[in-house]
C-alpha cells in the first residue's frame, strides 16, 4: 500500500502530482489560468461561490480547493456539477469524437481525490445541466468553470450562470477556440464557441486567454450593475 501523502503541501507540490496522475483533464496552461482567476476573487473581494460545471474525477476541483485555502479563501464554497454518466450524444453542431459515455466517472472518485489531500470537498450534484442547474446553483457566483464539450452543454450552462454571476465574477469556457485571436488554440469541439456566440450574439464578449501551449479559454466577466458590456 503506498503510504498517504502529506495534507499540508504547496501548490507547487500539487501541480506536479495533478500533471503526473490527471494530465487528460488538466495541464500546465490550464493550471495556472485557472489559479489566477481564483487568486482574483480574494483581491478583488467578489462575493459568490465557485462552480465547475463538468468535474469528471475532480482534478481541477481539487486545485482550485487548494488556491481558496492558499489565499485565505477557506469559507468560499465549491459547487461541481456532471452527469457521471459520461458524454451525452453528440448534437448536429458537434464533431464526431467521442462516444457516448466517454469520460464517465463517479461521485465517489471527487470525494475520495479530495480526501486524500485532506481538503474539504466541494458540493457534488449528480445529473445532466438540464436537470440540475435550473434549481441546484448558487443564487451568487463568483467564479464559474465550464467544461461541457458539447454545444447543447455549453449553452445551457450559459444560460443558467451568466443571470447569476456577481458583479466583477468571471466565467471561463473551456474549449473556446477563437482562433483570429489565438490560432494556436485546440479547435477540436467547435459547438462551444459557437454556443457562445448564440448565447451573446456576434461579438461575444469573451476574452481569449492564450498560453504556451494549444489552450482553448474564453473567459467573461459580469459587469457591474448598471454597465454594459
Amino acid at each position: 500500500m503506498h503510504p498517504r501523502p502529506p495534507t499540508v503541501l504547496s501548490l507547487a507540490e500539487l501541480h506536479d502530482w495533478l500533471l503526473e496522475h490527471h494530465g487528460d483533464t488538466v495541464d500546465t496552461d490550464r493550471l495556472p489560468a485557472i489559479r489566477t482567476e481564483i487568486e482574483h476573487l480574494a483581491t478583488r473581494q467578489v462575493s459568490g461561490a465557485v462552480v465547475e460545471l463538468g468535474c469528471y474525477q475532480g482534478a481541477m476541483a481539487l486545485w482550485m480547493r487548494a488556491v481558496l485555502d492558499a489565499t485565505g479563501q477557506h469559507r468560499r464554497h465549491i459547487h461541481v456539477y456532471d452527469s457521471f454518466q459520461g458524454l451525452p450524444e453528440r448534437g448536429m453542431k458537434d464533431p464526431d469524437l467521442f462516444e457516448a459515455g466517454y469520460l464517465r466517472a463517479e461521485p465517489e472518485q471527487v470525494l475520495a481525490l479530495h480526501d486524500r489531500w485532506g481538503r474539504t470537498p466541494p458540493t457534488i450534484h449528480p445529473g445532466w445541466f438540464a436537470d440540475t442547474l435550473p434549481d441546484q446553483l448558487p443564487d451568487r457566483i463568483a467564479f464559474a468553470y465550464l467544461d461541457g464539450d458539447y454545444y447543447d452543454s455549453i449553452h445551457t450552462c450559459l444560460t443558467a450562470c451568466i443571470p447569476r454571476m456577481a458583479p466583477g465574477g468571471t466565467l471561463i469556457v473551456d474549449d473556446y477556440a477563437d482562433l483570429e485571436a489565438n490560432p494556436k488554440a485546440w479547435n477540436g469541439l467547435p459547438g462551444v464557441k459557437e454556443a457562445c456566440e448564440d448565447y451573446f450574439r456576434v461579438p461575444t464578449p469573451l476574452q481569449v486567454i492564450t498560453g504556451a501551449g494549444d489552450l482553448a479559454f474564453g473567459r467573461y466577466t459580469a459587469p457591474a450593475p448598471g454597465t454594459e458590456q
